[in-house]
Order: structure tokens, then C-alpha cells, then sequence
């Protein structure tokens, strides 16, 4: 499984960037589409993809759904994808999910915060409770809008005994919001941490990939998103074959 927040195919390679470069965030400027070629190479070495930041069809990505893009270059053959936050029709950001795997239900649901604009895109690979269940989100810069979103997350995930958790969280696994949502699910804090942010001096693990005990963690590892600011996670999970009926 791969988590990646793809910064809509913007490049990103230091801090000044953010000031040098921010016209690449609001026009379709820049090699983005090379950009997204380099992810879609990258993602297609995966069975299930957790896309963050990705522009599903505005201004700055030539008006490009790129987690259908993404599908086509990489051979997946299901994908779905949640717009969450517009800015004036100029740029838009989704949180996205490709599949070689068919979902059985895809299920799409905003976060609460104090600035609207968030979300969780849930699919479940199986037909029962012992179903596997992806979560995919891109949680608030402001922990008490995290608070409030891992709590929502948390009720979703409760009674899943099959569920991966991937995304941006925007905050280390430690920090105080991230145990109301290891108290009230199954899902576990990672046995060590992985650095992703900024992706050309990782000091920050603010991407995870959380399971449920039920499932095994074989490796975990940081791989470059083309030139985007994070680098993605990267993780090889053995799923009961139950969880996938």
C-alpha cells in the first residue's frame, strides 16, 4: 500500500519555494504532468493507493481529474476520489484512491473543523465485519480541529477489525489528539517512526499508516512523490484472505 500527499504535481525542493513557486499552486504552469508520470511509476508498484492533495479538474492542473489520470498511467483499474477544498474555481484538492482491487463500497464523508474543507474517503474489500476498511484523509493544520477530526475518524473506525488509516495528519503519532483515536479504535500507534516532512530534509513524521493488530506490517518505507514537499509511505501489509471475501 502507498499514502501520498502528491501537492497536486507542484514541485517543491525547499522552503523557498513555497514563495518562489507559489504560482505553480494556483496556475497550470510547470511540469505537472511529468510529475504525476513519476508518481504514477511509483504507484503502480502498489495494490492500493491513498492519494492527499491531489486536483481533481481545476485551473492549475489544466482542468486534469489527476486520480484518474493516475489510474490510467498505472493500470489501476478502480479508482474514486473526494473533492474537499476549492479556492475560487482557480485551484481544488481531493483526497483520491486507486485500486487493483475491486471496493465493495466506497463511502465518502467530510470532516468537522473549524474551516470546512476536509475529508475522509472510506472503502471497504469485503463483505462482512471482518472486511478490510481503508481510510484516507488529510486531517487540519490546528490540533483542535484534529481533535474533532480523529474523533469523527475514531466512531467510523471503531468496530473494524481489518482497517488501515493513511494519510497527512499534520501532526506526529504522539501528540495528545492522536489518543483519543488509539483509545476508541483498534488501530495502533506505528512501531517506529518514519521522517517525511520536508521531503528533501525529513525531520517530521506527519504521514502515517496505521493498522489494527489483525493485520502484519512487513516493511515501511519513505519514497520521493516526484517533487512534492512530503515524501510518501510506503508499507507491504499481509491481509487475512477473510478480510478480502
Amino acid at each position: 500500500m502507498l499514502s501520498a500527499n502528491i501537492q497536486a504535481g507542484s514541485s517543491t525542493r525547499g522552503y523557498h519555494d513555497y514563495v518562489a513557486r507559489s504560482w505553480s499552486h494556483v496556475l497550470p504552469a510547470g511540469n505537472k504532468r511529468g510529475a504525476l508520470d513519476t508518481i504514477a511509476e511509483l504507484a503502480g508498484q502498489h495494490d492500493i493507493v491513498g492519494l492527499q492533495e491531489a486536483d481533481p479538474g481545476s485551473l492549475r492542473s489544466g482542468f486534469t481529474n489527476q486520480t484518474h489520470y493516475l489510474a490510467e498511467r498505472a493500470g489501476f483499474a478502480y479508482w474514486s476520489h473526494q473533492p474537499n477544498r476549492r479556492m475560487g474555481g482557480v485551484a481544488s484538492s481531493a483526497n483520491g484512491l486507486l485500486s487493483k482491487l475491486e471496493p465493495r463500497t466506497v463511502e465518502d464523508h467530510p470532516l468537522p473543523g473549524r474551516v470546512k474543507g476536509r475529508g475522509v474517503l472510506l472503502a471497504s474489500f469485503g463483505a462482512d465485519d471482518d472486511a478490510l476498511t481503508i481510510a484516507i484523509a488529510h486531517l487540519s493544520l490546528g490540533a483542535q480541529s484534529r481533535m474533532s477530526q480523529l474523533a469523527f475518524i475514531a466512531e467510523l473506525l471503531s468496530d473494524r477489525a481489518h482497517a488501515v488509516l493513511m494519510g497527512d495528519f499534520n501532526c506526529d503519532p504522539d501528540r495528545p489528539e492522536m489518543q483519543r483515536l488509539y483509545a476508541h479504535t483498534k488501530l495502533q500507534p506505528p512501531s517506529s517512526c518514519v521522517p517525511t516532512f520536508p521531503s528533501w530534509r525529513p525531520r517530521r513524521a506527519i504521514d502515517h499508516m496505521l493498522v489494527t493488530p489483525a493485520l502484519s506490517v512487513a516493511t515501511m518505507q519513505a519514497m520521493p512523490a516526484a517533487q512534492s514537499d512530503h515524501l510518501a509511505l510506503s508499507v507491504e501489509l499481509d491481509v487475512p484472505e477473510a478480510a478480502l471475501r
